[in-house]
């Protein structure tokens, strides 16, 4: 589905003039967050005071995965890490709270868990030391936006749930019709003549048994006759009425109820097709593909170097032409994914792929790992769970609201 052009100039028109701010409160937040933690302690972490004591809550991802670290200070002076208690709670939009404690090591206190992305949350810090509770609250909110219904209506943003998919690989290819080999014969008068009777002429169906022609023999001036050997097409006439007939070709028929498909396969994917797959043939004025089977291939390569498969394809409908060119599809693998999202719906975010998980009106990142791809889809190694809400159309909007928001990376 694509917008119509005037929906889509005032829309994005709009996401330039920032009328979509209203409707998001996220972005508002972020831009709020963005000034809040403009203040960062010596480790680039962001600093948490409250009276005498500071608290410096810093993510550490060089060479290791994403971890959250703690330096304590009271009044400018170091607290041992095993003097302080800390505890990190990050609410996350639709995927729950991530309940974070630490320990020491050396000089500071290390988070027990990895801090997956997006780096997106309501972030809670609780401390006790010497007695004492502290608690501070903050939002890190990245790849977020919030869209109104009404307004994401408009846009037609289109949502699918995360689920499983039948991958159905193809390799995509060109070929040209041919006639069958053995579907061509070859008719020749049995003895010198004048042809006194042509009952045919190109272009005609003729069944087997049917008269063709009369000839009467030079040498006995007695008359024969020529039957169709075999029901088909008069593919080509070289005599007419009157003419000799010596030993050339007069006529050729040929079988038209049946064709081969001969599909070109280049070096790089010839071992991946296999004799006895599906082909799927599209062609120029049909509603609906041809289903055939590859049935063989040929020794010679042809004049592009491609290897030529062929398929056997019913032609009783007299709908097909030897030489009529098509495009076709070979079926490779069939299998089952757990997780794959519509490839429409990806986009980039950073160095990551992702696609945009809804949750109520909120929109928001979520990295993917990819595998394979077959047609529309592309599968999800890790990244989503099973059933997520995402963005599979115009996601670009999505994209271009939260790149006018100031939503960043921060740590």
């Amino acid at each position: 589905m694509k917008l119509k052009p005037i929906v889509k100039a005032i829309l994005l028109a709009h996401l330039a003039a920032g009328s979509l701010a209203t409707h998001s409160v996220i972005a508002q937040s972020a831009e709020q967050v963005s000034q809040q933690v403009e203040e960062k302690g010596p480790n680039n972490g962001r600093l948490l005071k409250e009276q005498d004591l500071t608290v410096e809550l810093a993510i550490f991802e060089d060479g290791m995965p994403p971890e959250f670290r703690v330096f304590a200070t009271t009044s400018g002076s170091p607290i041992a890490p095993e003097d302080i208690d800390i505890n990190v709670k990050l609410t996350r939009l639709g995927d729950g709270i991530d309940d974070i404690n630490f320990y020491a090591e050396n000089d500071y206190l290390r988070g027990d868990m990895e801090i997956y992305e997006p780096h997106s949350f309501a972030v809670t810090v609780t401390a006790k030391y010497n007695g004492k509770s502290y608690q501070w609250d903050y939002d890190n909110f990245e790849g977020r936006t919030l869209i109104n219904s009404l307004i994401a209506d408009k846009m037609q943003i289109i949502t699918e749930n995360v689920e499983s998919q039948q991958f159905n690989e193809t390799l995509a290819v060109f070929g040209t019709m041919t006639l069958a080999p053995n579907a061509v014969t070859h008719v020749s008068a049995r003895f010198a003549g004048e042809v006194k009777e042509l009952n045919v002429k190109l272009g005609q169906k003729v069944k087997k048994g049917q008269v063709l022609m009369t000839i009467e023999s030079n040498e006995s001036l007695q008359p024969y006759t020529l039957f169709a050997p075999i029901d088909g097409q008069v593919t080509k006439q070289n005599v007419t009425q009157g003419q000799q007939a010596n030993a050339q070709t007069l006529l050729t028929i040929s079988d038209t109820s049946k064709l081969v498909a001969e599909l070109s396969v280049f070096p790089l994917d010839v071992q991946k097709v296999q004799v006895g797959a599906k082909v799927s043939l599209n062609i120029t004025g049909l509603d609906a593909p041809i289903v055939a089977y590859i049935t063989d291939s040929l020794f010679e390569l042809n004049s592009d170097q491609a290897k030529v498969f062929r398929a056997e394809v019913d032609n009783r409908q007299g709908l097909l032409n030897a030489g009529q060119f098509f495009k076709a599809e070979i079926a490779l693998d069939s299998y089952q994914v757990p997780l794959a999202v519509k490839a429409d719906g990806l986009q980039s975010f950073r160095d990551f792929t992702v696609v945009y998980a809804k949750i109520g009106e909120q929109y928001e990142v979520r990295m993917l790992e990819l595998g394979r791809k077959a047609g529309p889809w592309v599968e999800v190694l890790s990244g989503i769970p099973l059933g997520t809400e995402y963005v599979a159309l115009n996601s670009y909007l999505i994209k271009a609201d939260i790149e006018k928001s100031g939503a960043s990376h921060d740590h």
